[in-house]
């Protein structure tokens, strides 16, 4: 479930939600190719340091693993939706890293698709070549069926031997 801009701000201090913030709607559009991969390195190493905090808070809870440190930040209250926070932010960096490679692949397509258009109505009104005309009425086509020279009275005999051969094995039998 996606979270609130106020919720995202409650969540994380000043600095990491000025990283967050320039990954929403209108100041993503405004942040150049090479900071949106600067910035969604630096929100994937801040969600695994969230990640690794939420993993370390389940081990204690469960006690598997014994309390670290003697003051936690004050940002360890919630690692688990800090996380989902930069997740959602690396999310919304990597659509919008797609849709500006998509948009950069479309624009030559569009300019050869341009220059075929044009060559294409160049040649719109060229005459054609010259091709069989009507004048000699109709032609006649030559037959592509194969012209066997076997003889009328002994295009069954095959099958006929093979009948005979049959009979003959089943009166042995």
């Amino acid at each position: 479930m996606s979270l609130t801009n106020k919720a995202e701000r409650s969540l994380i201090s000043h600095e990491e939600y000025e990283i967050v913030r320039r990954t929403h709607h209108p100041a993503i559009y405004d942040v150049a190719g090479e900071d949106l991969q600067s910035t969604r390195k630096r929100l994937r190493d801040l969600q695994e340091k969230e990640r690794t905090l939420a993993r370390e808070k389940r081990r204690i809870s469960r006690g598997k693993a014994e309390p670290r440190g003697g003051s936690f930040p004050g940002t360890q209250e919630r690692p688990s939706q800090r996380k989902q926070v930069f997740a959602a932010a690396v999310k919304r960096l990597s659509r919008e890293i797609d849709r500006r490679a998509r948009i950069a692949a479309r624009a030559p397509q569009a300019e050869i698709a341009e220059r075929a258009l044009a060559m294409r109505r160049e040649n719109f009104n060229a005459p054609h070549a010259a091709a069989d005309t009507a004048n000699e009425g109709m032609q006649a086509i030559a037959s592509r069926r194969r012209r066997t020279s076997v003889h009328p009275g002994k295009v069954g005999r095959v099958s006929q031997r093979t009948k005979a051969a049959q009979a003959r094995r089943d009166a042995k039998g």
